[in-house]
């Protein structure tokens, strides 16, 4: 119980602090900008509700801090939402500092400096993370392939090495992962280059409504390819587990079941869990001689309530050096200056994986159930910050694009909806009429709530 607690109170505390960050540089952008561009800001708010602490600034700000930290605003003079929108009611000395006073040119720029702050905080971090820790990973070396996959009948081999994926270059298993989550909901066939024992070979592998309704999505293991996994050797077993009843012992090495290889630990718990109450045929390696066994998994449950099976056994713990040798390890450095280029473009590439996948959305190449709300979102915070600050740092750079990208959306109560109607009355040389706006601002809000309960009803499903 006292671990739950703190677990929870981990996330929020994660959640709270990401959010801030993500909240006070987005607001930050549009008060900066308004401010170069001579507009009078009366409020600059971090959070929703009953405010927690307020305090006039000397520049005559009224800065807030309220305790929902899912938004903020910032409110400037002859803004459509203050009280003084209407132009004869701004004092004559304030008139030509009011936002409505403004060129239009100069209106669209208030509004886009929101999402431009969010990804200007994204390269700064990539580019802080490339500085501090660079990019490092396991080369995409394949350990091995699953018989009957879809990669073994494109080709795939245990021993290649993938340089690229549809022509991006990947130096470690994390850059394919990423590559290979682009192209879910697709079909078609994604191009793999290759290269073993100095040989380089292009093979395409077929997809087709490929990873379309998956949540967690596994890409890999989809594909059949098996990464870097851990040995199958037994640390030892639980008594009166079906393991010890089978059998086994500590120092066994699984070769095979029922026939089949094991490709590593995660093959063979895999094959444990799928077999609740079934016989299986078990063939060990014991002090260098093969010795057959028969073991039948005992039924439990899982969280999601599915019947899994068990064995009572655990893995020999092995080190990352025993584990991952020398020469499958890459590493690249960057100094304060070559950083800034791979930060750029890891925040354009990140932007545009964001923008392709709510457009899959919309068109249903992949579940909307992929929507997460402020439970997932403190869930995660919560464990990349338990898994060190690079990890944490990434995990914020994304969302800071994932929110920069959400508010470009042409929705009249998103900055893009804002942006839309600068476009307009560009184009036309006339404001939008005010019924327009305000018709648009109710579509506005239906769409964002109906998103928000939608996020908030896959979190509790996740829950459940």
């Amino acid at each position: 119980m006292i671990a739950a607690l703190l677990d929870i109170g981990t996330n929020v505390l994660a959640l709270l602090v990401t959010l801030g960050i993500l909240v006070t540089v987005h607001e930050f952008g549009h008060f900066w900008v308004a401010r170069r561009c001579g507009v009078k800001v009366l409020k600059f708010s971090i959070g929703f509700g009953k405010a927690v602490k307020t305090w006039v600034g000397k520049d005559g700000v009224e800065y807030v801090i309220a305790p929902i930290p899912l938004g903020g605003y910032v409110r400037m003079l002859g803004q459509e939402d203050t009280s003084l929108a209407d132009v004869d009611a701004i004092p004559a000395e304030d008139a030509s500092r009011s936002f409505a006073a403004k060129s239009v040119w100069q209106r669209m720029a208030i509004s886009a400096a929101g999402p431009a702050a969010n990804f200007l905080l994204a390269i700064f971090v990539f580019w802080l993370i490339n500085v501090s820790y660079g990019i490092s990973g396991v080369a995409p070396v394949i350990s091995s392939v699953v018989e009957g996959s879809v990669a073994e009948r494109a080709g795939l081999r245990a021993g290649d090495e993938i340089t690229a994926i549809d022509g991006e270059p990947t130096l470690i298993w994390q850059q394919v992962s990423v590559q290979l989550l682009a192209r879910m909901g697709e079909t078609g066939a994604v191009a793999f280059s290759v290269e073993n024992g100095g040989t380089a070979r292009e093979l395409n592998v077929p997809i087709r409504g490929w990873l379309a309704d998956s949540t967690q999505p596994r890409p890999l293991s989809d594909l059949g390819i098996t990464q870097l996994d851990i040995p199958a050797i037994i640390a030892g077993v639980v008594e009166g587990g079906a393991a010890e009843s089978g059998g086994l012992l500590a120092g066994d090495r699984i070769l095979a079941v029922n026939g089949q290889r094991i490709r590593g630990w995660s093959h063979w718990v895999e094959i444990i869990r799928m077999s609740p109450e079934l016989l299986l045929e078990v063939e060990v390696e014991r002090t260098g001689s093969p010795v057959r066994l028969q073991i039948t998994p005992l039924e439990g449950m899982s969280e999601e309530g599915v019947a899994i099976g068990s064995i009572g056994a655990y893995v020999q713990p092995m080190s990352y050096d025993d584990l991952v040798p020398q020469e499958m390890r890459r590493e690249v450095k960057y100094n304060a200056l070559n950083a800034i280029v791979p930060a750029i473009t890891e925040t354009w590439d990140k932007s545009v994986f964001v923008l392709v996948s709510i457009k899959k959305m919309i068109v249903g190449l992949i579940s909307v159930k992929n929507i997460n709300g402020p439970i997932t979102i403190a869930q995660v915070a919560g464990e990349t910050a338990s898994y060190g600050l690079s990890v944490y740092l990434g995990f914020l750079a994304l969302l800071s694009i994932s929110l920069g990208v959400m508010n470009l959306l042409p929705i009249p109560v998103l900055d893009g909806g804002h942006i839309l109607y600068n476009l307009i009355e560009i184009v036309t040389r006339r404001p939008v009429p005010d019924r327009v706006q305000a018709f648009g601002l109710q579509i506005g809000l239906l769409l964002i709530s109906g998103i928000m309960m939608l996020a908030v009803f896959n979190d509790v499903n996740r829950l459940l």
